[in-house]
């Protein structure tokens, strides 16, 4: 008799503890979550491709971001930065979502092997800068490039008649040398542009614009080096960033999720099927340098460090 009370008594223990248990973890707050986030490529508006490469844009850093935004238990965020940069535009729009977020949320940039010229720009306004100390990063510049193929043109027998309406609407073509009055428009859209890099390094990095215009000559940097002119705070990898963020978030412990990339779509293997029909067609590297050219007509200044 005595045993079966034990037993029973046992059974209704272990009752309760199947319904009690499941209570208590639901009611507990979450555990606090650090995000990291691994962005590498240069930084464009067109997505990733096998044959592309590896590519960053405004539409994936706001995924990654409002999907940090919307996870309560995310407390802080680290960003992965292995990039040389590109494209300004979309620079400027990760820019801003990065500064929109950090309202909420610190963020932290760990820097990989490259985190230059626009891959450095992203990372002004980060809580924090981590870099390695044999990161390359700075290249603080601008660069613009306009493709003159008019001797190739000729070479190939291709002539081209262009009519336009506006005094400089055929400058960015490629197809003619530029007069000295179209280089000095170039020249100042790319100091324009060098101006407001100036400005958001300053404004980042706590320094005056005169501390930032001397180290914006386009050159590279190492982490070391970098963190002797202010331009990162802190030397060390990803666990020295994933540390800093726990101390922004004011938090000790918290759990590291990884973000996973998106998967490759068939609209991204459309890259390789084109380059693959190129080859196969037996176009030269004069053909595909025509080509290129022809299907970028208006080329973009760039925050890039070409190596």
């Amino acid at each position: 008799m005595k045993k079966k009370a034990i037993i029973i008594s046992l059974c209704v223990l272990a009752l309760l503890a199947a319904i009690l248990i499941p209570i208590i973890l639901l009611s507990r707050p979450a555990a606090g979550k650090i995000a990291i986030i691994s962005l590498s490529g240069t930084i464009t508006t067109e997505s990733s491709s096998l044959f592309s490469g590896s590519t960053i844009t405004p539409e994936l850093v706001r995924d990654y971001l409002t999907k940090a935004e919307k996870d309560t238990a995310v407390k802080a965020i680290v960003f992965r930065i292995e990039s040389p940069g590109g494209e300004i535009a979309p620079c400027q729009e990760i820019l801003w979502e990065i500064e929109r977020v950090k309202e909420t949320k610190p963020i932290v940039v760990s820097m990989g092997g490259t985190a230059a010229s626009g891959g450095y720009y992203i990372s002004t306004q980060a809580d924090k800068i981590v870099a390695l100390p044999t990161t390359m990063t700075g290249s603080i510049g601008v660069i613009y490039q306009v493709t003159n193929i008019e001797g190739l043109l000729e070479k190939l027998g291709i002539q081209i008649e262009i009519f336009k309406g506006g005094k400089y609407k055929d400058m960015y073509w490629g197809f003619r040398e530029l007069t000295p009055e179209e280089e000095e428009i170039m020249q100042g859209m790319v100091d324009e542009y060098y101006e407001q890099f100036i400005d958001v390094v300053a404004e980042g990095r706590e320094l005056s614009r005169e501390e930032v215009r001397n180290l914006a000559t386009g050159q590279i940097y190492t982490g070391t080096k970098a963190k002797e002119l202010g331009l990162v705070d802190e030397l060390g990898g990803l666990d020295t960033a994933i540390n800093l963020a726990l101390e922004l978030a004011g938090i000790e412990t918290a759990i590291v999720e990884y973000y996973q990339p998106p998967r490759l779509t068939l609209w991204s293997l459309l890259g390789l099927v084109d380059a693959i029909k190129a080859r196969v067609s037996g176009l030269s590297a004069q053909d595909i340098i025509l080509l290129e050219t022809l299907s970028h007509n208006y080329r973009q200044p760039l925050f890039l460090y070409q190596s």
